[in-house]
């Protein structure tokens, strides 16, 4: 097989410019069919997109044998389904985060597609894209010396839908799995996994504060790491400002990035300041999507799999006492 032929399974906005056209443009990759339950959207994506093939059911979409693997791109309350499906007819799965609803249905999710012999990748597409792979190579160099701890701190004001009482999916726990933390912390959960080594411990406090919907809009947590890296972090969705920093310390210097822009990275070790200006891809997925491809090919390896997507279900599960 020279060309990985992929059908979306819930082709939304995430799909128009973050993902979908990744799965065109990545070396021996191609897009072959997408599937809405509204079939009219449906229709009118693929047209937009120039995808040959659209449908407004997900099954049907599983068995075209036009398509090799699936990429699932809805919220996760379908996502154990849609992987278990897709995994009974031997098809990949590339799925997106939060990997599930909670760690039990991860693991569910990783053993029913070890049973089928069937790859599971989950879509923390910031493993793969170039200014945290920078960060990543910093550590690894040993820029900061040893680590000692990490501190995470995003906050971001109420969206309008969330003041006008128009609930978001995001924001019900039925859909999908709790707040956005879920949708927001979990990438920042991953990286932390990513660049420091698997968390071994922790536990939070969540609360919801504004009363604007039906989730946690408040977590604080408290993680430690494999490595013995000791880290915190507060996550506040109904703040006065938007802030987004994460600052990772060492014995020789400290790392201060951001999650969610390609604003600039700065090193501090000693009284020297380096800052690494590093823009975001136009398609920010597409940079993972070529490690899925490539694995698929036997020319590579994919850094986000189903058991770390997992790690960073089973941290969220227990910053929020889940388990």
């Amino acid at each position: 097989m020279k060309t990985i032929r992929w059908g979306i399974i819930g082709c939304g906005d995430v799909t128009e410019v973050k993902s979908g056209p990744g799965f065109q443009k990545a070396r021996g990759s191609e897009l072959a069919a997408v599937m809405r339950r509204n079939g009219d959207l449906a229709k009118d994506y693929a047209l937009r997109h120039h995808v040959p093939v659209w449908y407004d059911d997900a099954e049907a979409l599983i068995h075209d044998t036009h398509v090799d693997a699936v990429y699932i791109a809805t919220p996760p309350s379908s996502h154990k389904e849609y992987t278990l499906d897709a995994a009974k007819a031997k098809k990949p799965v590339y799925v997106e985060k939060p990997m599930a609803m909670s760690y039990a249905e991860c693991c569910e999710m990783i053993e029913v597609c070890k049973q089928a012999s069937v790859p599971l990748f989950v879509a923390y597409y910031r493993r793969a894209q170039p200014r945290f792979l920078k960060i990543r190579s910093l550590l690894e160099e040993e820029v900061l010396g040893d680590i000692r701890r990490v501190h995470v701190r995003y906050e971001r004001p109420p969206l309008p839908e969330d003041v006008e009482g128009n609930q978001h999916w995001r924001t019900n726990p039925a859909i999908a799995g709790a707040g956005y933390f879920f949708d927001m912390g979990s990438h920042m959960i991953d990286l932390l996994n990513y660049f420091l080594g698997p968390m071994k411990s922790a536990q939070g406090y969540s609360a919801n504060q504004g009363k604007l919907y039906a989730a946690e809009d408040s977590v604080s947590a408290l993680m430690q790491f494999d490595q013995g890296v000791h880290g915190s972090g507060v996550w506040d969705f109904c703040a006065a400002e938007p802030f987004d920093q994460t600052e990772i310390v060492g014995t020789k210097g400290t790392i201060l990035y951001s999650t969610f822009s390609d604003s600039l990275i700065r090193i501090k070790v000693g009284s020297a300041m380096e800052e690494i200006s590093i823009p975001n891809p136009e398609h920010v997925q597409q940079p993972l999507i070529q490690t899925v491809v490539d694995e698929l090919l036997g020319k590579g390896k994919c850094p986000s799999t189903g058991e770390t997507g997992a790690m960073a279900s089973w941290a969220m599960d227990k910053i929020l006492g889940r388990i």
